[in-house]
């Protein structure tokens, strides 16, 4: 968690524009659309997080990712204000989730499209 910006921060710094748009497979979104697509699913998942720590196992609200991909900001736009937005993300979240017990990682939240309960330590892939 704490190096994931600088590490995608040091993939994407020497790529162009043009490798910036290419996909990853057919079908695909574009370079661009991932790394941008990490701060939103990122920003997301920290308040889902914050959600299931604050309240009594909330029904969190997703998000259509696959539209949120195609929006201006996602789409077209330089990845350097997504990488900021991990970056302080990841310096937040890490301090959250070291402030966490055990006992923490076991709340959670129903996530609405498959009524599944599901913990935070399952959500962060412990």
């Amino acid at each position: 968690m704490e190096e994931f910006p600088q590490k995608l921060k040091l993939e994407t710094e020497n790529l162009t524009d043009e490798d910036f748009n290419k996909k990853y497979r057919p079908g695909g979104w574009t370079i661009r659309q991932i790394v941008n697509h990490c701060a939103d699913s990122h920003m997301n998942s920290l308040i889902r997080f914050k959600l299931a720590m604050t309240e009594d196992l909330p029904t969190i609200k997703p998000y259509s990712e696959d539209l949120w991909a195609e929006l201006a900001d996602s789409k077209n736009f330089p990845i350097e204000s997504s990488i900021k937005i991990l970056e302080g993300l990841h310096e937040r979240w890490v301090v959250f989730l070291k402030s966490m017990s055990e006992n923490d990682f076991e709340k959670a939240f129903i996530h609405p499209e498959t009524q599944e309960k599901v913990s935070l330590k399952n959500n962060i892939g412990f």
